[in-house]
């Protein structure tokens, strides 16, 4: 990206210097007496610009005319290109991408506890497990440890709705299918769909867990909701055919240990995180394709390279991510979250004794926008990481992605951390270290009195959520 920027100024600056005083002479533009071009306007910077259709369409109409008089590079071309650039909004001049990261970066650092957040009885509703913003952003859901699901208007703070008896056990996750439809798991085994049309009921219950249920996926290219728990199952549920009753579900993996299940944004891949320390990547993922895996010692063969043709479907591997600190100690691998782009994982990591946490960053170097694969037997690479407070021991805590990808947001004992690739907030792909680094601190925010266990970015306001031990929701603004 920097070299964009920088040939876009070069071309800018060659512009200024090839006007009418430094290109072509008068007597190169006079040459046929009768021929009186006029002069090409010098291109102006952006402060003090003239107006853009008059000077497009000048030097649009002395670049034609270069075209015939046969000159076809020269003032014209670099003229003409530096404008056609300000057009579409590239060059080092203008850059809206550029302008809007600074805005965020500027938003994001100024982030506050907003006075009117939303503070819940501990009494009544418990912990907060976990924090779902629907896809517009309009209503932000609380799973709570007391089997109720609250829902809010993230932007007023305003109560809507209290699912009093949403399960039998606690809520551990939310997941939005679209605007109105969601579905909820809990420790009771189940799995529920509601609609925000119609709260006073469940739109049905999913039975099919033998355990506590612990994820929710969907996949938007077949529309199979996919659910993990403690049972070891990785099951689909069709929800184009389901009924008051349920709806048709296979189970479609299974393995021991499992914590935790996410699938990329583009539903290529599954992963599957354990608390053995295992990480398990299925490519060219096929939900409609079982797979029949009696046990976990089959699964510990990497997944074999091949040397042409494409991948077959749902092919194996696994991982045992490096994690700073911990080469001769086992982890487990607690939380588990993917880049908003499908760039990288975040892992959310603990020592076997509990008595540290870290949080680190793996770029998939299959695909990966700027890096070739280390090796064809391993998919990922830790290219950030950072040590957390190790509070509140024995409970997950949930991490999450800022919508752009850019940001960090990481549970911190009674606060939350803001953290970044580098100090401009820049895109993981544009940073990438030669050699694994820190991540940087952008803000540390603390609001709570117990302990953090989840964060969540709205995805379409400036605002930024988190729930604790103690059944306290923390909304963040910036403050000006």
């Amino acid at each position: 990206m920097s070299s964009d920027r920088q040939s876009d100024g070069e071309d800018a600056d060659e512009a200024q210097v090839d006007g009418p005083s430094g290109g072509e002479s008068e007597e190169g533009r006079d040459g046929d007496g009768d021929d009186q071009r006029e002069p090409l306007p010098a291109p102006r910077r952006r402060h003090g610009a003239p107006d853009s259709r008059t000077a497009f369409s000048s030097t649009a109409k002395a670049y034609d005319a270069q075209l015939v008089g046969g000159s076809g590079s020269g003032i014209g071309c670099s003229v003409f290109q530096w404008l056609r650039k300000r057009t579409l909004g590239r060059g080092l001049h203008v850059d809206p991408a550029r302008d809007n990261f600074r805005t965020m970066t500027s938003l994001y650092c100024s982030m506050s506890p907003a006075t009117d957040s939303v503070n819940l009885s501990t009494q009544t509703h418990g912990a907060v497990f976990n924090l779902e913003y629907s896809p517009d952003g309009s209503v932000l859901t609380v799973a709570c440890e007391q089997t109720e699901v609250l829902l809010f208007d993230p932007v007023s703070s305003r109560h809507i709705k209290t699912l009093v008896e949403a399960h039998e056990d606690c809520v551990n996750n939310i997941r939005f299918l679209d605007n109105r439809l969601f579905a909820t798991c809990s420790d009771d085994t189940t799995i529920a769909l509601w609609d925000l049309r119609k709260l006073n009921s469940k739109v049905c219950s999913l039975h099919g867990h033998a355990s506590w249920v612990k994820n929710i996926e969907y996949d938007t290219n077949t529309r199979l909701l996919v659910t993990s728990g403690f049972d070891g199952n990785v099951i689909t549920w069709d929800t184009n055919r389901f009924t008051e009753d349920g709806c048709p579900h296979k189970k479609f993996f299974h393995t021991r240990y499992l914590m935790r299940m996410r699938l990329t944004p583009d539903c290529s891949k599954m992963l599957i995180s354990t608390s053995s320390g295992y990480l398990l990547i299925l490519h060219d993922l096929d939900l409609t394709q079982s797979l029949e895996v009696g046990s976990y010692r089959i699964l510990r063969t990497r997944r074999p390279p091949l040397s042409s043709g494409a991948s077959p479907r749902n092919s194996l591997e696994v991982l045992t991510p490096e994690i700073p600190g911990e080469r001769d100690r086992g982890n487990c691998i607690t939380s588990l979250q993917l880049h908003p782009k499908g760039w990288a994982t975040l892992l959310r990591c603990s020592s076997n004794m509990d008595d540290q946490e870290w949080t680190c960053v793996y770029e998939f170097q299959e695909g990966a926008p700027s890096r070739p694969p280390v090796s064809p037997r391993c998919s990922l690479r830790l290219t950030h990481y950072i040590e957390e407070a190790n509070v509140g021991r024995g409970y997950i805590k949930e991490l999450c992605f800022s919508p752009d990808g850019r940001l960090i947001c990481s549970p911190y004992g009674y606060g939350v951390r803001l953290l970044a690739f580098d100090g401009s907030c820049g895109e993981l792909a544009d940073c990438l270290p030669a050699e694994t680094s820190r991540l940087l601190e952008v803000r540390s925010i603390y609001s709570h009195s117990d302990v953090v266990l989840t964060t969540k970015f709205s995805p379409t306001h400036c605002q930024l959520a988190s729930g604790c031990l103690s059944g306290r929701v923390s909304l963040y603004q910036p403050k000006f």
